[in-house]
C-alpha cells in the first residue's frame, strides 16, 4: 500500500513523524528544500510539495530568504491528526486481523 504512494506524501510522513517526535521542535528551521531533496535522493520539487502541505496546513511559517519553521502546536495537531486516521483507516483492519488470528489484545499487551 505504502509502495503506491507518491514520494511527496512519503516525505510528509516523515517530516510529520520528525516534528511529532520532537526532531524539528517548535520554532526549529525545517532543512532547506535542496538540503531534504539531497539528503532523501528526490528531486527538490517533489520536497516543496511536501513542505507546501506543511505551509497551507499551518503547521510551518515561512520567513522569506531565511526559512520554514515549525510554528507552536504544530507537533499536538500533528499527533491528533496522525491519531485520529490511524484509528479510523488502520485499527478497523489490524482489529479485523487480530480478530482472524485469535489474538487477545490483553494477551498481546502482557507479552510487551
Amino acid at each position: 500500500m505504502s509502495q503506491n504512494r507518491p514520494v511527496y506524501l512519503k516525505l510528509r510522513d516523515q517530516i510529520a513523524a520528525a516534528i511529532i517526535e520532537g526532531r524539528y521542535a517548535e520554532g526549529d528551521m525545517l532543512p532547506s528544500v535542496r538540503a531534504l531533496a539531497a539528503e532523501e535522493g528526490a528531486n527538490p520539487l517533489t520536497v516543496a510539495k511536501a513542505y507546501q502541505q506543511f505551509q497551507n496546513d499551518g503547521l510551518v511559517e515561512v520567513q522569506r530568504g531565511v526559512g520554514m519553521y515549525v510554528v507552536a502546536g504544530a507537533a499536538d495537531r500533528l499527533r491528533n491528526r496522525e491519531r485520529d486516521s490511524f484509528l479510523r483507516n488502520e485499527w478497523p483492519e489490524i482489529r479485523a486481523r487480530m480478530e482472524r488470528l485469535g489474538i487477545d489484545l490483553a494477551e498481546l499487551l502482557e507479552e510487551a
